[in-house]
């Protein structure tokens, strides 16, 4: 039972980092909190996920707008993560995780769309050092630093953005920032309960005049929980809060004419509120070589008027994964549908919004 019960709980982090990579939480989030990977088994431990993503976000203009049907903006898109563990002793272990933690990739195909050609790809990558330190059986605190680059690219196409086409490009700029944790164990029962804080990182680009501005990709706290619950079963699930609130593009050259207002500079893209992000799941070992699991996701809908870079607010997702482990390797494939909440813009009505999403992750213990 407890060799069952253990491939589980591996199962379980596998669920979680396949279906983190599987849903943009918050709006730009692809991955979260790499620090999970020093709870893996075995001396030596490598792991390597993918996923690809395939969004819909559509909208009908709101009444008085001059417009057509969005159709769909997000494009679909891919995401990869590499981590490595080693255990120096029975204390000390030791992680290197290089991921990607946002992204954003959107269109305004449509030619009837209020933004036709519009378009904004953001990506991103973060080199994570991670150690941590077994204070005793059951408890253990964690950390490290992490270095993140995010670059981007912007066009907005609008009969009321001035100077349009309005075309941003950034190059990709690195700043450092840390993650802490602590957890506390009882491994006869796979449970473990662990907390961590992710600092932001505070990112300086230039305008098309030279003038610089700031992006921040925003501080979070992460709880993760799991235990057995019965033979060969885990319950397992995590709550994740980000300061969304402090995410903003607004390059001081972007100016929009709002009408009763004048010409203003507003932001091209930005956080209406803070989330909070939530996932539960049920794995079982079914025999020594395979395991499976279901996991549901939610973000609540916070009724915000959000961007037109965004088009969402707050989803549902359903997922399953199964896992076939053997000789230390470790295979993990898993599915989800995610349901998109609906959103106002101030121009559009986005409504119907939906992702289906696959990954896999494959591990060697040694």
């Amino acid at each position: 039972m407890k060799s069952n019960l253990f491939k589980t709980t591996t199962l379980a982090a596998s669920a979680f980092t396949i279906s983190a990579s599987m849903v943009s939480a918050g709006g730009i989030e692809r991955r979260a909190d790499p620090s999970q990977i020093l709870f893996q088994k075995g001396k030596n431990y490598l792991e390597f996920s993918a996923a690809t993503v395939h969004p819909t976000v559509s909208g009908d203009p709101l009444p008085g707008v001059p417009a057509g049907p969005t159709g769909n903006i997000t494009n679909n898109y891919e995401s990869y993560a590499f981590g490595y563990k080693r255990d120096l002793n029975d204390r000390f272990s030791f992680a290197f995780v290089v991921d990607e933690p946002i992204g954003a990739s959107l269109t305004y195909t449509s030619p009837t769309a209020f933004l036709a050609g519009s378009s904004a790809e953001v990506s991103s990558i973060a080199y994570t050092g991670l150690a941590k330190y077994r204070v005793s059986d059951r408890f253990s605190v964690y950390g490290g630093l992490r270095i993140v680059g995010v670059d981007g690219d912007i066009t907005v196409i609008s009969p009321v953005t001035v100077s349009s086409p309005y075309s941003l490009s950034v190059s990709k700029d690195y700043q450092v920032g840390y993650l802490a944790g602590i957890a506390y164990e009882i491994p006869d029962i796979a449970m473990r309960i662990a907390a961590t804080y992710e600092s932001k990182t505070e990112h300086e680009f230039s305008d098309n005049t030279g003038t610089p501005f700031h992006v921040e990709i925003p501080k979070s706290f992460t709880l993760h929980a799991q235990s057995g619950i019965a033979k060969d079963t885990l319950l397992f699930g995590s709550v994740r809060w980000r300061e969304w609130t402090k995410f903003r593009v607004q390059p001081s050259d972007f100016l929009t004419l709002v009408p009763g207002v004048g010409v203003v500079n507003v932001p091209i893209a930005g956080g209406t509120s803070d989330i909070w992000t939530y996932e539960v799941g049920v794995g079982h070992a079914f025999n020594d070589n395979w395991s499976g699991a279901a996991t549901i996701g939610y973000e609540k809908d916070n009724g915000d008027i959000v961007g037109n870079f965004s088009g969402t607010d707050g989803y549902v997702s359903y997922g399953l994964a199964v896992s076939y482990e053997t000789e230390g390797w470790k295979v993990t494939t898993g599915i989800r549908y995610t349901d998109i909440g609906s959103a106002d813009s101030a121009i559009t009505s986005f409504t119907d919004n939906d992702a289906f999403s696959a990954g896999v992750k494959v591990s060697y213990s040694f």
